[in-house]
């Protein structure tokens, strides 16, 4: 019986990761080509069969990976970066490392919560493919503003991660902040909205980053219409670092009495807490203050970063001392 190309890819890895063959050798047994045999190891390695890791005994990353995990108690993936990079190159950096480090934290049966944002909009365009069944991406937070609904953006990260892992994707209709709170309540009560709500209750993972109205590379949040200045001033004077999924807190992790948040379609905080895996992505070392607030707000379970974020959040903790 002829093999897929899937399973041509697994023979051809298991051949030469696990058995040390030579791609000369693998052809002869495979029957075919050397160049196949090439095509099929990279194959192997872009639909995540393989997954390859690399130990620097040089590398500062599992330092401040311990460093970090120590004090945040929290499972940290330290991406290692050239200072060279810009901001933006730096983030597919993150994104591409991101994507390879959930794809396998990702089972059937789960209900997986996205936030839309930038950072999760680079990470799922280098998502690796793996099928799971019956397991659901659900949106975590509406894209609408004045400007547009947000539905193209929003579900172009979720039909990504849906396709990656061959789940149904659940979008949330709804704008990112409804002009009044009241309105907000109202909708809460639509059975069209507590569906996805009930689906949010019941995650399994969520994954965020997160967003800082200071950041070098802008948060779509604060770059993309969805707050005027009279939102910003209120966030100001609200001693506001960052959000996540259109949720703000302040540097110690609060949240409360911060007004805009009564108008956002985000989970709440207390909400986020209860969710059992938690991933926060995080790229440039200007949003900090918000990575500083969302681990405050102990919001993550996972966390990854690049190493200059990284080295400054051991900085600014003096956690080196």
């Amino acid at each position: 019986m002829a093999l897929s190309r899937d399973q041509e890819a697994l023979r051809a890895a298991q051949m030469y990761y696990l058995q040390d063959l030579t791609m000369d050798a693998i052809a002869r047994e495979l029957r075919t080509s050397r160049s196949t045999v090439s095509r099929l190891l990279s194959s192997a390695r872009e639909s995540g069969l393989v997954q390859i890791q690399i130990r620097n005994p040089l590398d500062t990353g599992p330092e401040l990976e311990g460093m970090i995990r120590r004090r945040y108690n929290l499972d940290v993936h330290v991406v290692p970066i050239l200072g060279t990079l810009n901001e933006a190159e730096t983030l597919d950096r993150v994104a591409m490392q991101a994507a390879r480090t959930i794809g396998p934290l990702v089972d059937s049966n789960a209900i997986i919560g996205v936030a839309w944002g930038s950072t999760l909009s680079a990470v799922s365009r280098h998502l690796t493919r793996k099928i799971t069944h019956d397991s659901v991406i659900v949106q975590l937070n509406g894209a609408g503003n004045m400007h547009t609904t947000g539905i193209t953006y929003a579900s172009d990260i979720m039909r990504r991660f849906g396709s990656a892992y061959g789940a149904r994707v659940e979008q949330f209709p709804v704008p990112a902040f409804f002009d009044h709170a009241a309105t907000k309540t109202a909708m809460w009560n639509e059975r069209s909205v507590q569906r996805v709500l009930e689906l949010q209750a019941k995650m399994s993972i969520a994954i965020f980053g997160v967003g800082s109205v200071h950041a070098d590379y802008p948060s779509h949040v604060y770059a993309g219409g969805y707050l005027d200045e009279e939102d910003l001033n209120a966030l100001a004077n609200s001693d506001v670092v960052g959000d996540v999924a259109t949720v703000f807190f302040r540097g110690d992790g609060s949240s409360d009495g911060i007004v805009l948040n009564e108008r956002s379609t985000g989970p709440s905080l207390a909400q986020l807490r209860q969710v059992r895996r938690r991933i926060c992505v995080v790229s440039g070392v200007s949003k900090i203050n918000g990575l500083r607030g969302a681990l405050a707000a102990r919001l993550a379970t996972d966390l990854i970063l690049d190493e200059a974020t990284a080295r400054r959040l051991v900085d600014y903790e003096g956690l080196a001392s």
